[in-house]
């Protein structure tokens, strides 16, 4: 059985991506339907400077992109090649800081397991 988030993500997508007059400008959402990713992928461009949002936005503000601009980079193969990596290594990078974390935790609860011990024992 299909997951039902999934259901309306396609139908989402599929209704934008078949929409006669594309807007100008979408939001990182809009344009996860263009790529086919995630919204925290298109961070990941954003901050590695291969997708460029329009004017200036603080940090915390909406980010809206061309969407003639993500036409003309979903058919760049080299600028796929870069941005699969990307989130690749981003993904790489994340993953492992995560179990160094996990490893980390788990050996202070190891020497604080044993600490309890020992005051126990005496």
């Amino acid at each position: 059985m299909s997951d039902p988030k999934q259901e309306i993500m396609s139908v989402e997508r599929e209704r934008f991506l078949n929409l006669r007059e594309k807007p100008a400008r979408v939001t990182a959402y809009e344009a996860t339907h263009v790529f086919r990713c995630a919204v925290h992928d298109i961070r990941v461009l954003v901050s590695k400077g291969l997708l460029k949002p329009l004017g200036h936005p603080t940090d915390n503000a909406t980010k809206f992109f061309a969407y003639d601009t993500l036409q003309e980079l979903k058919h760049d193969l080299k600028w796929l090649a870069k941005a699969t990596d990307a989130i690749g290594e981003h993904w790489k990078y994340k993953n492992a800081r995560a179990r160094e974390n996990a490893e980390q935790f788990s050996s202070e609860q190891d020497v604080s397991d044993r600490q309890s011990q020992l005051s126990r024992q005496t």
